[in-house]
């Protein structure tokens, strides 16, 4: 199902972690329109505390799909998830294109940012500073 996909067939889907828990809905996709990407997966899930949805921008790369459950799952830990910096759909929402906001979520998740990388697509090496 998750090879080339349009970005309305995954909004909404359920996510999964490792454990097969529910974590939330992919409420969003944020897409770097000037690299051809996906930037960020704007992850949705129940509040804690009795309080509303919060919203998560995420790495595409946290998210695997599995073929045998037909299911998107979620490569972060629940812990790690429940601590995890977030903003209210109500509230402004974060600037996208801010690399410096881009890089601390990034960096949360352990993940490298894409624009960290040589952007030619035979060589997906680190950049070097």
């Amino acid at each position: 199902m998750y090879g080339i996909v349009r970005a309305s067939k995954i909004i909404g889907e359920t996510v999964v972690n490792r454990q097969s828990e529910n974590v939330g809905k992919i409420h969003e996709v944020v897409i770097d329109a000037k690299k051809n990407r996906v930037a960020y997966v704007v992850l949705s899930f129940g509040g804690f505390l009795g309080m509303g949805n919060k919203l998560f921008a995420m790495p595409w790369d946290a998210f695997a799909f599995s073929v045998t459950e037909n299911k998107l799952i979620l490569n972060i830990d629940k812990e790690k998830l429940e601590s995890a910096p977030g903003f209210e759909e109500s509230d402004n929402w974060p600037d996208f294109s801010d690399t410096l906001w881009g890089e601390s979520i990034y960096k949360y998740y352990d993940f490298t940012p894409p624009w960290k990388y040589d952007h030619d697509p035979g060589n997906m090496s680190i950049k070097s500073e």
